[in-house]
């Protein structure tokens, strides 16, 4: 299936669910299928796909209505192989700051989010984003600006509690975290 990892990837940062980011790259190749004659050949295949899901997205319980409502339930946590050159300590401050700029970026409004999250995740272009969030260029630059701006902000206002409690073994240089999330 052409597009399935980064598909589910965008999803998953739409919808911050398993089931339903699975559930929306169903129902976008379900949608896909059964419009393929619509795809214009020679044009940009996977910006249509994006934009099937993101137009599917946006329509669904999930999208925009669900959009101000916060879960209570804790985010499901991966695992980390320790590399021989890392500690324990190094370790838990990466974690941790990738914690701090994954929740900073999660409380972005969703057209900030889609727009920072097809650029500096999926690695698209500002021609891509634009052609599959059906608006100009020069809006995306300035959606990508803004969010940035509010994910600095974010992690600029971010407690001295909260912050060591992140970092219990030092005092935390804000620094730090920031560079982590230099985007």
């Amino acid at each position: 299936m052409p597009l399935l990892d980064s598909l589910y990837h965008y999803a998953r940062w739409l919808v911050h669910n398993q089931n339903d980011a699975e559930d929306l790259v169903q129902e976008t190749y379900l949608k896909a299928l059964r419009h393929f004659t619509s795809f214009q050949p020679g044009t940009n295949f996977r910006a249509w796909m994006y934009r099937i899901l993101r137009n599917t997205f946006l329509t669904s319980r999930t999208g925009l209505r669900a959009a101000s409502t916060v879960s209570l339930d804790s985010a499901e946590e991966g695992f980390e192989l320790a590399v021989e050159m890392q500690t324990p300590e190094t370790i838990l401050m990466n974690h941790s700051n990738s914690q701090l700029v994954q929740s900073a970026i999660d409380n972005l409004p969703v057209h900030y989010r889609e727009a920072l999250v097809l650029c500096d995740v999926e690695e698209m272009s500002y021609r891509e984003i634009a052609e599959i969030l059906q608006i100009p260029i020069g809006t995306v630059m300035s959606r990508l600006a803004r969010g940035r701006k509010i994910v600095r902000e974010s992690l600029h206002s971010t407690p001295p509690a909260l912050l060591s409690m992140y970092f219990p073994q030092c005092a935390v240089c804000e620094e730090e975290i920031i560079d982590a999330a230099a985007l």
